[in-house]
């Protein structure tokens, strides 16, 4: 115990501290100042844990100084961390702290405690073990003081703490002192209360998480550990598992939620543990998982709630009965998962799976929240918020996935068996029989995929349509206002299941769901017939949807007006369902449902994701046959004055303007871009010269690529001066592309200036050098791999544009400067081809692996002498903690460019052959020539006869900065007017490597030589075919 004597800085301290819990505030502000400036003394840390220590001192001022001393460590500690302040504690007064807080560990105050272990642990990250060598022994010594449960309690929460933190140069040596004292403490139940025996398992998980992580490097020392010490510990669980779950005592849930974690760990880490070490244990967990289900019934389903929901323990541990079951099906999923262990499972797989759809019931405060919210409803339904009922439906998808033919019959008859009890449930006239049948169709839901996939491949023994349909039919006169949840659980079913049902029951239940949005039914009913629409009108036969379209999109444009947060989606969703469903009859109802769209637009624009879906529905409608001039004309007098105007905005209206001019130019016809023209680009120009909203920006980029795409050369006429509106262009990508101009602002420019080459090429011509050597000051100032990439496609095109003279390219290149570098060319290549596995899209990829075939085909003088990133280095030493990657970063091998090409080349037919169903290749492998388009020879031809001392440079000196996510290009250029889309990659590639290496056998053997197995293995089958 620390010593009473107060001095007079510790008098001072205390002042300070007893007046920021003054009620006065300029008292508190004063106090809270002056302790700010006393954290910048030498010896407020130690005088800090002083008074931590002094337990003659009121608790809520120790409480108050552990916690300050928590934050001081996080800011003066360590020297180089992010949250570092000056000054740094020196070595003096950190010995001091160290000591006191280890001296307050045994606190009976488990506040106190709690912060003294943070602070500790803290510390720990930094200090242990060199600086500080005594603490592991400290704690054993505390742990093993059974006289004193405070000091127990103080070590194992601060060891616990520090578990997350320890790594494989700690846990061997740790591991085989350390077990033996918490098997101790787990297996004395009359000594030890079942918090520290939880406290003891968590620290038993950290470490086995550890030799798991490193079994991958030393299996064989790691499963000699585990199998030192795995029969007593598996005894143990077995122990505390076979007792019934008692009803209301949350600590007996969470010592079994850590035997789970750490049975859980141990099956997933160390396959090799056999079949008879956890047979052990499937007794006591088949008692665990049927007494808890007998709780979760009593406490959740029938009662009112789960008293101890939403509590936690002093350490921030949940004690609730759902987050002890979700651990449950956790360790059922892993050990389902596990082909050895499933075996195990077999036996019982009926009554799992019987037993589990029980735990699918809803709530009663399930039923209770989400009828008085329907968002909450919706959000559960779509974002599968994660419970008991969400955990359970992906343990019956584990077990038709490991289980084939056997899953899918116990699926079947435990809902045929669950089916039956609930009529008779019903006819006894219990008031809770429409919870099972609504639990039955949510399992069968959640599992639709399979099970359909069972029928059409032959694995279900019975018909899953005629089971739906029966439970359907008897459900159905139940009463709507009483079973609101169980209606829309028929509703969601159907539509689920559409493919399977007779014809005139899912025309039935369309009529009917479309009927059920206009009427006077509970708002969960609605978000079923709603979720059933958005998925059957996409089905269903016109015959059957235009004579209703009108009056269901009355019904629904009412619904939007009542709709908030998450319903206003699924409505959303549906509108844009029933629109391009009836789209032949959407022409009549666009002055009515346009507006209605338009004015959700506008009053969610702050809302990405709202505004998002309303302008997806607004892109239906203007897809839809005769929308499209009469929404251009609706929107552009709300829109023009916007971006003429942005200055006067409200926030985020002009960037979501720019993109609804987006969406309405892509695919429109030439006429009514010109219409957008005539009102918009001048406007969209100037907003992506000045603006300095990022979003703005960004959209604005995005709306110019359109232009350029849409209005092609007739962009340059439609203003009057080509020459004025070429150079706006230009201005635009010299902007985005400054090296002053923060990256986020740039996001789009690689597809903006890919459209201006793909379709301005004469024009582009005169500047490629120029944009070469910018686009390539801006690669290597980027720091995000994504904005390489997107570089990296205009660079793969242009080489494509260059052919037959690629060679030509090349030299131009070479004569681009590049810092640190020989040329461009170097610098590019070494860029391209460690970034290549990273790029993203069908478009892309084609156009840059091609391109780099294309370079490898000229073996050009340079590709030799170039050397560029080749395979990881594989290292040795564990698992990489924060400190190791920070002194030992990845290291790579060098190789020689065309052997890297080659390798690329490989990957990508890999890739193609892991995705492609085999026989889906077309039997046509010609070699595939694609013609460049009109003006690539121009466009090449002049920019080869460039120098690098030509006037121009400047003009795209600024040529540097574009977006820094990871993402790169965010739009879609799969359906891009470019003759490379229609490249067969694979059949280009196999061509390709046939001829290349018939052309020059040696060199090819020779650069074969540095391929991996897999790679090389793929050639040759290439070559062999």
């Amino acid at each position: 115990m620390a010593s009473s004597t107060i001095d007079q800085d510790q008098q001072w301290l205390l002042n300070c501290l007893s007046a920021t819990l003054d009620p006065n505030h300029d008292v508190r502000a004063f106090a809270e100042a002056s302790l700010q400036q006393a954290s910048l003394q030498s010896g407020f840390g130690s005088a800090l844990s002083k008074v931590a220590a002094n337990r003659e001192l009121p608790f809520g001022l120790r409480q108050l100084a552990a916690v300050l001393l928590k934050q001081f460590i996080k800011k003066h500690w360590q020297e180089g961390e992010e949250s570092f302040e000056h000054p740094v504690v020196s070595s003096e007064e950190k010995a001091v702290i160290r000591k006191y807080l280890l001296m307050t560990l045994d606190d009976s105050q488990r506040k106190i405690c709690t912060a003294v272990s943070m602070a500790v642990a803290s510390i720990a990250v930094y200090d242990w073990p060199e600086d500080w060598p005594e603490l592991l022994p400290n704690l054993l010594e505390l742990i093993n003081d059974q006289t004193n449960m405070n000091r127990v309690q103080g070590a194992l929460k601060c060891l616990s703490l520090l578990s997350g933190d320890l790594d494989d140069t700690v846990v061997p040596t740790l591991v085989p002192i350390l077990f033996p004292t918490l098997h101790k403490i787990v297996s004395s139940s009359k000594i030890y209360d079942k918090h520290l025996r939880s406290k003891a398992l968590s620290i038993v998980y950290s470490c086995v998480s550890v030799l798991g992580a490193m079994s991958g490097v030393y299996k064989s020392e790691t499963n000699e550990m585990i199998n030192s010490f795995l029969k007593p510990w598996m005894d143990e669980f077995n122990n505390i598992l076979r007792e019934p779950v008692p009803l209301e005592d949350p600590d007996d849930w969470s010592i079994r939620m850590e035997v789970l974690k750490c049975l859980n760990q141990l099956i997933q880490s160390f396959p090799s543990i056999g079949v008879g070490e956890f047979v052990v244990i499937m007794g006591p967990l088949w008692q665990t998982f049927v007494s808890t289900l007998n709780v979760y019934l009593q406490s959740s389903i029938k009662g009112q709630e789960d008293p101890y929901e939403g509590r936690y323990d002093s350490d921030g541990a949940e004690k609730s009965l759902d987050s002890f079951i979700i651990q449950l099906f956790e360790f059922l999923l892993t050990i389902m998962g596990s082909r050895k262990f499933v075996k195990v499972m077999m036996n019982n797989i009926n009554e799992l799976v019987y037993d589990t759809l029980a735990f699918l019931q809803m709530t009663e405060q399930q039923v209770h929240t989400w009828s008085e919210d329907a968002n909450e409803f919706v959000a559960n339904e779509d974002d599968l918020t994660y419970s008991c009922r969400v955990s359970g439906a992906l343990l019956l998808e584990e077990v038709v996935s490991s289980c084939g033919r056997e899953g899918v019959d116990a699926i079947i008859e435990a809902a045929k068996r669950r089916f039956a009890e609930s009529i008779q449930d019903k006819s006894a006239g219990s008031a809770d029989w429409w919870r099972m049948r609504e639990a039955i169709l949510f399992a069968l839901a959640s599992l639709s995929d399979q099970l359909l996939e069972a029928e059409v491949s032959g694995l279900a023994s019975g018909n899953i349509g005629s089971v739906i349909e029966q439970m359907i039919s008897e459900d159905i006169g139940a009463g709507v206002h009483e079973y609101p949840f169980l209606y829309a659980r028929i509703f969601v079913s159907v539509a689920k299941f559409s493919s399977v049902i007779s014809r005139g029951v899912l025309d039935n239940f369309l009529y009917a769901a479309i009927t059920t949005v206009s009427m006077d039914v509970p708002p969960p009913v609605k978000v079923g017939a709603c979720h059933a629409l958005s998925l059957l009108l996409t089905k269903a036969n016109d015959g059957n949807v235009l004579p209703h379209i009108i009056g269901l999109l009355s019904s629904l444009t009412n619904l939007l007006s009542q709709a908030s947060d998450e319903t206003l989606h699924l409505v959303l969703e549906t509108i844009r369902a029933a629109i391009m469903a009836g789209c032949e009859a959407i022409a009549a109802v666009e002055p009515n449902v346009s507006p209605i769209l338009l004015n959700t637009w506008a009053s969610n624009i702050s809302d990405p994701f709202v505004s998002g879906e309303a302008l997806e529905v607004l892109e239906a409608i203007k897809n839809s046959p005769g929308c499209v001039h009469p929404l251009i004309s609706r929107v552009l007098p709300f829109v023009g004055p916007v971006l003429n105007k942005p200055q006067q905005q409200p926030d985020g209206l002009v960037a979501g303007s720019l993109d609804l001019l987006t969406m309405l130019l892509k695919n429109s016809p030439i006429d009514a871009v010109k219409l957008m023209y005539d009102a918009c680009f001048d406007a969209v120009v100037r907003i992506a010269l000045q603006s300095e909203d990022h979003g703005e920006m960004q959209n604005a980029t995005e709306c110019l690529a359109a232009f350029v795409s849409g209005g092609r050369q007739d962009v340059l006429a439609w203003g009057g001066d080509s020459g004025f509106t070429m150079r706006s262009l230009l201005d635009v990508a010299s902007r985005l592309l400054d090296p002053a101009l923060e990256s986020s602002g740039s996001l789009f420019v690689g597809n903006y200036i890919l459209q201006l080459i793909l379709h301005l090429p004469q024009q582009m011509a005169p500047h490629i050098w120029d944009m070469a050597a910018a686009l390539v000051r801006r690669m290597q100032s980027a720091e995000i791999a994504g904005l390489r990439t997107s570089l990296i496609l205009i660079f793969a095109r242009l080489v494509h544009m260059s052919v037959p003279n690629v060679h030509q390219f090349i030299d131009m290149l070479m004569r681009v400067p590049a810092e640190g570098y020989d040329n461009a060319f170097t610098y590019v290549m070494s860029e391209w081809t460690k970034l290549q596995g990273e790029i993203q899209g069908s478009y892309q990829i084609k156009v840059t692996t091609t391109a780099l075939a294309l370079v490898l085909s000229t073996m050009h003088g340079e590709l030799g002498k170039i050397n560029v990133q080749g395979h990881l280095i594989q290292s040795a030493t564990g698992i990489t903690t924060r400190s190791k990657a920070k002194s030992a970063p990845d290291q790579w091998t060098l190789m020689p460019l065309p052997a890297k090409i080659l390798a690329l080349l490989a990957d990508a037919l890999i890739e193609i052959q892991e995705q492609a169903p085999v026989g889906d290749e077309e039997e046509d492998s010609e070699w595939e020539e694609v013609e460049p388009v009109d003006g690539d020879k121009d466009i090449l031809h002049a920019a080869a006869a460039v120098s690098s001392d030509r006037p121009g440079y400047a003009q795209f000196e600024a040529m540097a900065r574009v977006f820094d996510e990871e993402d790169g290009d965010d739009d879609d250029l799969s359906s891009i007017d470019d003759p490379l889309n229609e490249i067969n990659l694979a059949n280009y590639l196999g061509d390709f490597l046939m001829k290349f290496s018939e052309s020059n056998r040696n060199l090819f053997d020779h650069l074969c030589q540095n391929l991996t197995q897999s790679q090389h293995a793929t050639i040759q089958a290439i070559l062999g075919r």
